[in-house]
């Protein structure tokens, strides 16, 4: 088992014991509820020693972002080494945010991939288009190396289920034992690579009263709405008190992290350290079931050809990804909805999303038990969208992480998940998948003359769409003419 420099931490001698009884495995619980998500992320923060290494894609200056960046600044203040690299793409407007708590004691920042302009990022992508459509996708959050935290969620209030306006159905999984040191070491890699930037070397200089600043904006928040929630959330999770006591029931198995070499932005990373290839053979392994849950599904001719492949071989295939109402990427469904007959044709199953499913609604907390089987959906919201990137093989392996079925995950943008060969999470998330298939997801299919169809259940009976559901007769021509270009490699 691969040394652990927060072994003599609070955290570290908890799992202790654990790690004897469980040694060359790693112990996993599956975090649905975006509360719980959140929850977990500050508690953490709030119980590190020595580390924190933090790495995401998207950090919005929302209530969610703001609070979870003083839980940061927290564990700064009691001494934790506190590192910070962020995906450049997406910090528009937080310059000086960022400046300000890279200049406190114990904080580093690094921008991955950045921008050179900060205020025209536009002019970027025109002058240097080739190397800024390259972005760093992956999400990881780690505590005194013993602790983290992988999936698809990004920090913002849609995607812990406090947004009114759109929220996101997702899955992470807060992992310990050997793996935990596995996303670590993965972190340094990221952290000290070609692409990952000092903050403090691009941005102005942080005001004398950078503390201060960070202040303001807290309590700017503090009052908000969703701050009350976020408030509930923390009070109702004790899963760190039951972790340091031994309570907590982890799912203790073998864990792989699967991850892109960071040169992969410079376009320079060998095939072998790609991620990809390593999920094609993942997922070429199965013999009779594969179930696939991707918010962007975007196979091209090549994935049509293979997926059918197994399904001419007798692999029962079913795929869930998001209807043109939920999705947040017009463009992209229009590269998965001129894929739609062929993947029909072949015999593999299709559900899209549907936007009237709330998360926060009918579920179950899925943090203390193997699996986690809470209920991650119900009808009655009008601004869900479907954010998990995960599949199930054989009802025995399962892959969860920051990678979607198409052409960007694969060949521009860097990405990283966890593979678990765990029946009993296999079960559970097949379990959730089918709840999400019959309450809150349209079944296409072909009609009797080669058209598709959208099957609802409603009311326990069947309602049959002739054309795609929940949009205007304009967005539907827009993404019918997006299917039409040849712009497939960039979704």
């Amino acid at each position: 088992m691969t040394s652990r420099s927060g072994a003599d931490t609070r955290l570290g001698q908890a799992l202790a014991p654990l790690l004897r009884a469980h040694p060359d495995r790693s112990g996993v619980v599956t975090l649905r509820d975006g509360g719980d998500a959140f929850a977990a992320r500050v508690l953490l923060a709030d119980a590190a020693q020595r580390t924190l290494d933090v790495q995401y894609y998207i950090w919005h200056a929302d209530t969610s972002g703001t609070l979870l960046l003083d839980a940061l600044r927290r564990a700064a203040a009691r001494g934790v080494r506190v590192r910070l690299l962020l995906d450049d793409n997406n910090t528009s407007g937080l310059d000086d945010t960022l400046a300000a708590f890279t200049a406190l004691p114990n904080v580093e920042v690094r921008l991955f991939n950045p921008f050179k302009t900060r205020i025209w990022r536009v002019l970027g992508f025109l002058v240097d288009f080739e190397r800024l459509n390259r972005r760093m996708h992956n999400k990881s959050f780690t505590a005194d190396d013993q602790v983290t935290i992988v999936g698809g969620r990004n920090v913002g209030d849609e995607y812990f289920g406090a947004a009114s306006e759109l929220m996101f159905v997702d899955l992470d999984i807060l992992a310990v034992g050997a793996i935990a040191s596995d996303v670590s070491q993965d972190f340094e890699r990221y952290w000290n690579s070609a692409a990952a930037c000092p903050a403090a070397a691009l941005l102005p200089p942080a005001p004398p009263e950078a503390g201060a600043v960070l202040d303001r904006q807290l309590a700017s928040h503090r009052d908000d709405p969703a701050a009350r929630r976020y408030a509930q959330a923390l009070a109702a999770t004790t899963f760190v008190a039951d972790v340091l006591a031994g309570r907590l029931r982890f799912d203790w198995t073998r864990v792989q992290l699967v991850s892109d070499d960071p040169a992969k932005i410079h376009g320079k990373a060998e095939k072998n350290e790609l991620m990809w290839p390593r999920l094609q053979r993942i997922v070429a392994g199965s013999r009779f079931e594969l179930t696939l849950e991707s918010a962007y599904f975007v196979p091209g001719a090549r994935g049509v050809a293979d997926l059918a492949a197994m399904a001419s071989a007798g692999v029962r295939i079913t795929a869930l990804t998001n209807s043109l109402e939920a999705t947040d990427v017009p463009a992209v469904h229009a590269g998965y909805a001129r894929r739609r007959v062929a993947l029909l044709r072949a015999g593999i199953a299709l559900y899209e999303f549907k936007r009237g499913v709330d998360p926060r609604a009918g579920r179950t907390h899925g943090l203390h038990g193997s699996g986690g089987s809470g209920r991650h959906g119900a009808p009655g919201s009008s601004s869900a969208s479907l954010h998990t990137k995960a599949f199930t093989v054989d009802g025995e392996r399962v892959f969860v992480g920051s990678f979607n079925f198409d052409p960007r995950s694969a060949r521009l943008n860097t990405e990283m998940g966890l593979v678990i060969d765990s029946p009993a999470l296999a079960q559970s998330m097949i379990e959730v998948l089918d709840r999400h298939l019959a309450e809150g997801a349209y079944r296409v299919r072909l009609g009797d003359r080669g058209k598709l169809q959208w099957v609802e259940m409603l009311d326990g009976g069947e309602v049959v769409h002739d054309t795609e559901p929940g949009r205007t007769f304009w967005r539907r021509v827009g993404v019918s003419i997006l299917s039409l270009l040849p712009i497939e490699w960039l979704l």
